[in-house]
Protein backbone atom coordinates (compact mmCIF):
# COMPACT_ATOMS: atom_id res chain seq x y z
CA UNK A 1 0.00 0.00 0.00
CA UNK A 2 1.05 3.59 -0.69
CA UNK A 3 -1.15 5.61 1.68
CA UNK A 4 1.01 8.73 1.68
CA UNK A 5 1.89 8.88 -2.01
CA UNK A 6 0.23 11.16 -4.56
CA UNK A 7 0.98 11.55 -8.28
CA UNK A 8 3.71 14.09 -9.06
CA UNK A 9 3.26 16.99 -11.47
CA UNK A 10 4.52 17.13 -15.01
CA UNK A 11 8.11 18.44 -15.19
CA UNK A 12 8.08 22.21 -15.65
CA UNK A 13 9.89 24.03 -18.44
CA UNK A 14 12.56 25.48 -16.19
CA UNK A 15 16.37 25.48 -16.39
CA UNK A 16 18.23 23.09 -14.12
CA UNK A 17 21.45 24.85 -13.13
CA UNK A 18 24.58 23.03 -12.01
CA UNK A 19 28.25 23.79 -11.56
CA UNK A 20 29.39 22.73 -15.03
CA UNK A 21 26.25 23.05 -17.12
CA UNK A 22 22.64 24.15 -17.32
CA UNK A 23 19.96 21.78 -18.60
CA UNK A 24 17.62 24.22 -20.33
CA UNK A 25 14.28 23.63 -22.09
CA UNK A 26 15.16 23.40 -25.76
CA UNK A 27 14.73 26.60 -27.76
CA UNK A 28 15.28 26.24 -31.49
CA UNK A 29 16.40 29.81 -32.11
CA UNK A 30 18.71 29.81 -29.11
CA UNK A 31 20.21 26.32 -29.33
CA UNK A 32 19.92 24.85 -32.84
CA UNK A 33 23.02 26.40 -34.41
CA UNK A 34 25.39 25.54 -31.56
CA UNK A 35 23.98 22.01 -31.30
CA UNK A 36 24.37 21.47 -35.04
CA UNK A 37 27.93 22.79 -35.02
CA UNK A 38 28.83 20.59 -32.06
CA UNK A 39 27.28 17.49 -33.66
CA UNK A 40 29.16 18.22 -36.90
CA UNK A 41 32.44 17.52 -35.09
CA UNK A 42 31.42 13.85 -35.28
CA UNK A 43 31.98 13.64 -39.05
CA UNK A 44 31.13 9.93 -39.09
CA UNK A 45 27.64 10.52 -37.73
CA UNK A 46 28.03 7.44 -35.51
CA UNK A 47 26.36 9.23 -32.59
CA UNK A 48 23.06 8.87 -34.48
CA UNK A 49 23.40 5.10 -35.01
CA UNK A 50 21.07 4.19 -32.14
CA UNK A 51 18.88 7.29 -32.25
CA UNK A 52 15.55 7.40 -34.07
CA UNK A 53 16.60 10.63 -35.82
CA UNK A 54 19.56 11.84 -37.88
CA UNK A 55 22.13 12.27 -39.09
CA UNK A 56 21.06 15.55 -40.68
CA UNK A 57 22.11 17.06 -43.99
CA UNK A 58 22.57 20.57 -42.61
CA UNK A 59 21.37 23.17 -40.16
CA UNK A 60 18.07 23.70 -42.00
CA UNK A 61 17.28 19.99 -41.84
CA UNK A 62 18.20 19.89 -38.16
CA UNK A 63 16.10 22.95 -37.31
CA UNK A 64 13.12 21.47 -39.12
CA UNK A 65 13.41 18.26 -37.09
CA UNK A 66 13.72 20.18 -33.82
CA UNK A 67 10.59 22.19 -34.62
CA UNK A 68 8.62 19.11 -35.67
CA UNK A 69 9.67 16.68 -32.95
CA UNK A 70 11.23 18.43 -29.98
CA UNK A 71 8.92 21.19 -28.77
CA UNK A 72 6.13 19.14 -27.18
CA UNK A 73 5.52 18.17 -23.56
CA UNK A 74 6.41 14.48 -24.02
CA UNK A 75 9.15 14.03 -24.99
CA UNK A 76 10.25 17.19 -23.18
CA UNK A 77 13.58 18.08 -24.77
CA UNK A 78 16.39 19.95 -23.05
CA UNK A 79 19.62 21.42 -24.35
CA UNK A 80 22.74 20.94 -22.25
CA UNK A 81 24.58 24.26 -22.12
CA UNK A 82 28.26 24.17 -21.15
CA UNK A 83 29.08 26.90 -18.63
CA UNK A 84 32.65 27.15 -19.96
CA UNK A 85 31.50 28.29 -23.41
CA UNK A 86 27.83 29.24 -22.97
CA UNK A 87 26.98 26.99 -25.92
CA UNK A 88 24.64 24.01 -26.18
CA UNK A 89 26.63 20.82 -26.76
CA UNK A 90 24.07 18.05 -26.22
CA UNK A 91 20.42 17.16 -25.74
CA UNK A 92 18.35 14.88 -23.51
CA UNK A 93 14.62 14.54 -22.91
CA UNK A 94 12.13 13.43 -20.33
CA UNK A 95 9.80 10.98 -22.07
CA UNK A 96 7.03 8.45 -21.43
CA UNK A 97 6.06 10.71 -18.56
CA UNK A 98 3.50 8.86 -16.41
CA UNK A 99 2.53 10.89 -13.32
CA UNK A 100 -0.30 8.51 -12.42
CA UNK A 101 2.23 5.76 -11.74
CA UNK A 102 5.17 8.00 -10.82
CA UNK A 103 7.32 6.79 -13.72
CA UNK A 104 9.49 8.89 -16.02
CA UNK A 105 12.19 8.03 -18.55
CA UNK A 106 15.26 9.87 -19.79
CA UNK A 107 15.99 9.41 -23.48
CA UNK A 108 16.88 10.96 -26.82
CA UNK A 109 20.35 11.52 -25.34
CA UNK A 110 22.81 12.88 -27.89
CA UNK A 111 26.14 14.15 -26.60
CA UNK A 112 28.41 15.88 -29.09
CA UNK A 113 32.20 15.39 -28.94
CA UNK A 114 32.37 18.68 -27.02
CA UNK A 115 30.34 17.17 -24.17
CA UNK A 116 31.43 13.54 -24.09
CA UNK A 117 33.58 12.40 -21.16
CA UNK A 118 33.34 15.75 -19.38
CA UNK A 119 31.94 16.50 -15.91
CA UNK A 120 29.07 18.42 -17.53
CA UNK A 121 27.94 15.22 -19.27
CA UNK A 122 27.46 13.45 -15.95
CA UNK A 123 26.10 16.51 -14.20
CA UNK A 124 23.36 16.90 -16.80
CA UNK A 125 22.08 13.40 -16.03
CA UNK A 126 22.33 14.08 -12.28
CA UNK A 127 20.34 17.31 -12.60
CA UNK A 128 17.57 15.59 -14.55
CA UNK A 129 17.41 12.67 -12.10
CA UNK A 130 17.37 14.96 -9.10
CA UNK A 131 14.58 17.07 -10.57
CA UNK A 132 12.45 13.99 -11.28
CA UNK A 133 12.81 12.55 -7.79
CA UNK A 134 12.37 15.97 -6.16
CA UNK A 135 9.05 16.22 -8.01
CA UNK A 136 7.97 12.92 -6.46
CA UNK A 137 8.52 10.35 -9.24
CA UNK A 138 9.03 6.82 -7.93
CA UNK A 139 10.86 5.26 -10.86
CA UNK A 140 13.36 6.75 -13.33
CA UNK A 141 14.04 4.71 -16.47
CA UNK A 142 16.79 4.36 -19.07
CA UNK A 143 16.23 2.25 -22.18
CA UNK A 144 18.48 1.60 -25.16
CA UNK A 145 19.16 -0.76 -28.02
CA UNK A 146 20.64 -3.91 -26.48
CA UNK A 147 23.48 -3.65 -29.02
CA UNK A 148 24.41 -0.18 -27.77
CA UNK A 149 27.12 -1.22 -25.34
CA UNK A 150 28.34 2.34 -24.59
CA UNK A 151 24.81 3.30 -23.53
CA UNK A 152 24.50 0.21 -21.35
CA UNK A 153 27.82 0.96 -19.68
CA UNK A 154 26.79 4.60 -19.17
CA UNK A 155 23.53 3.54 -17.50
CA UNK A 156 25.31 1.35 -14.97
CA UNK A 157 27.97 3.99 -14.31
CA UNK A 158 25.20 6.50 -13.51
CA UNK A 159 23.57 4.10 -11.06
CA UNK A 160 20.83 2.51 -13.18
CA UNK A 161 20.26 -1.18 -12.49
CA UNK A 162 19.77 -3.54 -15.42
CA UNK A 163 16.35 -5.21 -15.46
CA UNK A 164 16.36 -7.27 -18.62
CA UNK A 165 15.86 -7.19 -22.41
CA UNK A 166 12.57 -6.89 -24.30
CA UNK A 167 13.06 -8.85 -27.52
CA UNK A 168 11.88 -7.39 -30.83
CA UNK A 169 10.48 -4.36 -29.07
CA UNK A 170 10.99 -1.72 -31.78
CA UNK A 171 11.59 -1.36 -35.51
CA UNK A 172 13.61 1.72 -36.44
CA UNK A 173 15.79 2.79 -39.34
CA UNK A 174 14.86 -0.46 -41.07
CA UNK A 175 16.16 -2.78 -38.34
CA UNK A 176 15.02 -4.59 -35.22
CA UNK A 177 15.72 -3.30 -31.72
CA UNK A 178 15.86 -5.51 -28.67
CA UNK A 179 15.49 -3.02 -25.82
CA UNK A 180 17.62 -3.15 -22.66
CA UNK A 181 15.81 -1.73 -19.60
CA UNK A 182 17.44 0.00 -16.63
CA UNK A 183 15.97 1.91 -13.70
CA UNK A 184 16.56 3.78 -10.46
CA UNK A 185 13.81 3.79 -7.83
CA UNK A 186 13.07 6.46 -5.26
CA UNK A 187 14.30 4.14 -2.51
CA UNK A 188 17.66 3.80 -4.26
CA UNK A 189 17.99 7.45 -5.15
CA UNK A 190 19.43 8.89 -1.89
CA UNK A 191 22.54 6.68 -2.08
CA UNK A 192 22.93 7.25 -5.81
CA UNK A 193 22.50 10.98 -5.31
CA UNK A 194 25.26 10.96 -2.68
CA UNK A 195 27.56 9.08 -5.09
CA UNK A 196 26.97 11.66 -7.82
CA UNK A 197 27.52 14.57 -5.49
CA UNK A 198 30.76 13.05 -4.23
CA UNK A 199 31.98 12.55 -7.79
CA UNK A 200 30.91 16.01 -9.00
CA UNK A 201 32.57 17.82 -6.07
CA UNK A 202 35.40 20.09 -7.24
CA UNK A 203 37.86 18.34 -4.94
CA UNK A 204 37.35 15.12 -6.93
CA UNK A 205 39.27 16.68 -9.83
CA UNK A 206 42.93 17.60 -9.90
CA UNK A 207 44.44 20.73 -11.44
CA UNK A 208 44.33 19.11 -14.89
CA UNK A 209 40.67 18.17 -14.48
CA UNK A 210 41.36 14.47 -14.02
CA UNK A 211 39.01 12.55 -11.72
CA UNK A 212 40.43 11.21 -8.49
CA UNK A 213 37.60 8.73 -7.92
CA UNK A 214 35.57 7.05 -10.65
CA UNK A 215 31.78 7.36 -10.48
CA UNK A 216 31.43 3.70 -11.42
CA UNK A 217 33.39 2.76 -8.29
CA UNK A 218 30.85 4.67 -6.20
CA UNK A 219 27.72 3.36 -7.92
CA UNK A 220 28.69 -0.28 -8.54
CA UNK A 221 27.93 -1.40 -4.96
CA UNK A 222 24.48 0.20 -5.23
CA UNK A 223 23.27 -1.70 -8.30
CA UNK A 224 20.64 -4.39 -8.13
CA UNK A 225 21.42 -7.70 -9.74
CA UNK A 226 19.03 -8.68 -12.56
CA UNK A 227 15.91 -10.23 -11.11
CA UNK A 228 16.30 -8.60 -7.71
CA UNK A 229 13.52 -6.38 -6.46
CA UNK A 230 13.73 -3.00 -4.75
CA UNK A 231 10.60 -2.29 -2.69
CA UNK A 232 10.01 1.42 -3.17
CA UNK A 233 7.97 3.56 -0.83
Amino acid sequence: MLPDWSPPPQPARIPLVGTYCTVAPLDVDQHAASLHDANALDSSGKAFTYLFSGPFSGLGDYRAWLKAACLGDDPLFHAIVDHATGRATGVAAYMRIDPANGVIEVGHINYSPLLQRRPAATEAMYLMMKNAFDLGYRRYEWKCDALNLPSRRAARRLGFSFEGIFLQAVVYKGRNRDTAWFSITDREWPAIRAAHEQWLATENFDAQGRQRCRLSALTAPLLREPGCQSHSS
